[in-house]
């Protein structure tokens, strides 16, 4: 089993790595709308589902996959009624057939924070 770290995410002083393969599997740790060059938050939930999903594919492709291998994700929002504007994006994002899926509402660790992103891939 390998950590993923990938050089592409801003770094972290927290104690979790970008993400963990093992076998055919990548698992990354959730992820957020952090503009990787910035630091910053993104603005909105359109903006922040976006970037949340690109930080997760940075893992993956660290990890040696792409959203292609996604098998399941884990949505976390920080307000259900951002469901529908965060599905305008994620249904861009990837293609069908569309991963298995699970999404709740949840206080999340930052209060600018709109939703969290995490997956399991099989390469």
């Amino acid at each position: 089993m390998d950590a993923i770290i990938s050089k592409n995410l801003p770094k972290s002083d927290l104690p979790f790595s970008h993400g963990f393969k093992g076998g055919n599997f990548i698992f990354t740790s959730g992820q957020v709308g952090r503009d990787p060059k910035t630091g910053e938050i993104v603005e909105g939930i359109e903006k922040q589902t976006r970037q949340t999903l690109e930080n997760m594919e940075a893992v993956l492709i660290a990890g040696g996959g792409s959203r292609k291998n996604v098998i399941k994700v884990t949505v976390y929002l920080a307000d259900i009624r951002d469901y529908n504007a965060m599905n305008q994006v994620y249904k861009k994002f990837f293609n069908k057939p569309y991963p298995a899926r699970s999404c709740l509402e949840a206080k999340l660790a930052n209060s600018k924070i709109r939703v969290e992103i995490e997956a399991v891939a099989c390469i």
